[in-house]
């Protein structure tokens, strides 16, 4: 069997939590690589299958339990602290000191799966931890006893003096490391923080080719109740901080005409909702998440177009975004992301309106009555930047080879 067959060691430190594109990249990948090795800390979801990989949740040796030990009770150490400085009356950099807590918890956690790959695929292709802290590569190398790729989504949390010091005395464990950046965007972040960490631009999502099909655009729209010439968007996930819900909310109070609106996701909030539903031209279909992957089609299936609308400079990746082009569904998107917004220049299944801007958005809704835009074509993934998984587990293991090669030099 060459390297560009062999399994995968995959590690997901969030395989536990529902929804997300997280899941789905494991499952394309670990599916695409029969036998590849998947390491997931806080087990699986009852919904999300790995017919074919071998999946541990728990540690496996000494060492990597010990360090699994030590990342709970770091965690549990965190979590206390949030609880005990959550009031403002704390300094800020008492308030941000569980947040350091948590960065050294994180380590200690891809530690343990490290150690465990070591242990059970010590001849491993590719060892990837798809879902990195932002912090402390070098230890987590060092810690874990191997070297490894690293998908690093976003800073989150950056590090204090404390960590940035145990950041530095194990900086030359960096040399182990080849970090992943979604975005260029996300690799300007980390580069001047982390100037001796090797990393490259690769989109995290991978196109698994399973497109909607119209028997399912059908039946999502009978279960909806929706009718052939009503219109629909869909917003999906929950609604976090970066995302700009106060602005699709003004949007909506100023429709002129009729709009089916689906919600899925968590957290959402029951009051705005509630206000939706009182809206004159608004008729709200709400789906609470988590959901399954098939539900989570049936509400792209029942659309017109998934709406996307983040905040002024998140340049992130977006899943959202990468559902639209790998299912097939229509895109209304803000202008949060430069590089995006480059990317789908032309596109005509991708409308624009600038971030904040309530008017534009309720012009771009509005318009959905007169012209609906086109689906994405078989190539809208790669148009984005997204691949095939047999391709990502290629890349997987030519960087890995890459990065072996470089630690014997």
């Amino acid at each position: 069997m060459s390297a560009g067959d062999r399994p995968l060691v995959l590690i997901e430190p969030y395989a536990h939590r529902g929804g997300g594109h997280h899941q789905r990249t494991l499952a394309a990948l670990a599916a695409s690589r029969p036998g590849s090795l998947v390491i997931a800390p806080g087990g699986l979801p009852a919904d999300l299958a790995l017919p074919g990989a071998r999946v541990v949740s728990g540690p496996a040796g000494v060492v990597a339990a010990v360090l699994a030990a030590g990342a709970r009770a770091a965690e549990r150490v965190s979590a206390a602290g949030r609880r005990a400085f959550a009031s403002r009356r704390w300094p800020l950099t008492v308030r941000r000191s569980p947040h350091q807590v948590t960065l050294l918890a994180r380590c200690l956690a891809e530690a343990a799966c490290l150690r465990t790959a070591r242990r059970l695929a010590p001849e491993a292709v590719s060892v990837v931890i798809l879902s990195a802290s932002e912090a402390l590569h070098g230890a987590a190398a060092l810690l874990g006893g191997t070297m490894h790729l690293r998908f690093v989504h976003e800073m989150v949390t950056t590090e204090d003096l404390p960590v940035r010091l145990l950041g530095r005395l194990a900086r030359h464990g960096e040399r182990r490391v080849i970090a992943l950046y979604p975005t260029a965007a996300v690799q300007d972040q980390f580069t001047p923080v982390f100037p001796h960490l090797p990393g490259q631009v690769r989109a995290f999502a991978v196109d698994d080719g399973l497109r909607l099909t119209d028997a399912e655009r059908t039946g999502a729209r009978s279960a909806f109740t929706i009718s052939d010439n009503a219109k629909a968007v869909c917003l999906v996930g929950g609604w976090w901080p970066y995302k700009d819900i106060a602005t699709v909310d003004a949007a909506l109070a100023r429709l002129t005409n009729r709009l089916h609106v689906l919600v899925c996701g968590t957290p959402l909030d029951d009051m705005l909702l509630e206000r939706w539903h009182q809206l004159p031209n608004v008729r709200l279909h709400t789906v609470p998440g988590p959901v399954a992957e098939q539900v989570l089609r049936l509400v792209y299936a029942a659309a017109d177009a998934t709406l996307v609308a983040r905040r002024p400079d998140v340049s992130k990746e977006s899943g959202l975004v990468m559902d639209a082009a790998r299912l097939g569904v229509p895109l209304i998107v803000s202008t949060h992301d430069p590089d995006l917004a480059t990317r789908l220049a032309g596109q005509p299944w991708a409308r624009f309106f600038k971030a904040g801007d309530a008017d534009a958005l309720a012009t771009a809704l509005d318009d959905l009555t007169h012209a609906v835009p086109e689906q994405p074509g078989p190539q809208a993934p790669r148009r984005i930047g997204m691949h095939p998984a047999d391709e990502q587990a290629a890349f997987l293991t030519d960087t890995y080879t890459r990065l072996q090669t470089q630690e014997q030099a």
